[in-house]
């Protein structure tokens, strides 16, 4: 048994780090990978000023690092846009910011592009900036792989959900935004989920928060629930995430032809050679047991 159970351990996590080294690259919003959950927030509400400290993230040493992975033109072009920031007066600092958030989006450097755009909602601190701030700040959690970095991202992501709710206490994205970070380590996961949920009570159709709750469903081994989640997920949009996830579910129930069925579609969606060879493997594996 303790075997069976760990081999079904074993497929989950293949399965996360499949999906973070190839479809996080497609804009996919709202999957997470598991983070060690941290005790200082009460059960009862999401982080606040009172959330424990974390490493500051250095812009400076951020925009550096991402110089040295461009070529050199492109740097030359931060480089420009940087000496502008850094020269401008404060009431043009928030435009300048701007540009480089928005060309560091276009070089898919998301840690300086996040910071950036936390400048801009600091300085005009409106629903869609402070929203805007979060998703790159979740987006730069979901890519890195740097161990340093993970918990001050998630923590400003944290934050700036946190600031986009007190601007609209009934905005569902702010509120989802605010539930995924909650859940990945800046609070009791509990807590999070309930938000989710009645985010999704409200709007059934939030693909975001429907998708973190499947894929919480899944790191919490409730395949079942999550296998109706990503049902309806997919009745609502298809897309290679949905139908991967659908068919890891799957495949820790042993239920192996509806497995191998739903891996074919995220191969035909995701049309990515590599994803599509590591499906094949999959599927002929699954094909081969007994």
């Amino acid at each position: 048994m303790i075997k069976n159970i760990r081999t079904k351990q074993a497929i989950l996590i293949g399965a996360v780090v499949l999906l973070v080294a190839f479809l996080f690259t497609r804009d996919i919003k709202g999957l997470v990978k598991p983070k060690e959950q941290t005790s200082s927030t009460p059960a009862g509400g999401p982080m606040t000023a009172q959330a424990p400290a974390t490493a500051e993230i250095n812009l400076k040493e951020v925009s550096t690092v991402a110089k040295n992975t461009i070529n050199a033109s492109l740097a030359a072009e931060i480089v420009t846009l940087e000496n502008a920031y850094n020269s401008a007066s404060e009431d043009k600092k928030t435009t300048e910011a701007k540009l480089l958030a928005k060309k560091w989006d276009d070089l898919e450097q998301t840690v300086p592009s996040a910071l950036y755009l936390e400048i801009v909602a600091s300085k005009e601190p409106t629903l869609n900036n402070w929203l805007t701030a979060g998703d790159t700040f979740m987006k730069a959690f979901d890519n890195t792989r740097d161990s340093v970095l993970l918990p001050a991202l998630l923590q400003k992501a944290n934050l700036a959900y946190t600031n986009a709710v007190k601007i609209d206490s009934n905005s569902n994205d702010a509120k989802t935004g605010l539930g995924i970070t909650i859940v990945n380590g800046m609070g009791a996961p509990m807590a999070g989920i309930a938000m989710l949920m009645d985010v999704v009570k409200k709007d059934p159709k939030n693909l975001k928060a429907n998708m973190s709750l499947g894929t919480f469903a899944m790191k919490s081994g409730q395949f079942d629930k999550a296998i109706t989640r990503f049902q309806n997920i997919i009745a609502m949009k298809p897309s290679p995430d949905a139908y991967f996830y659908l068919g890891t579910a799957y495949e820790n129930l042993g239920k192996n032809p509806e497995a191998i069925e739903a891996y074919e579609k995220s191969k035909k969606l995701a049309a990515n050679a590599t994803l599509s060879k590591f499906i094949d493997d999959k599927v002929n594996a699954l094909k081969n047991k007994k």
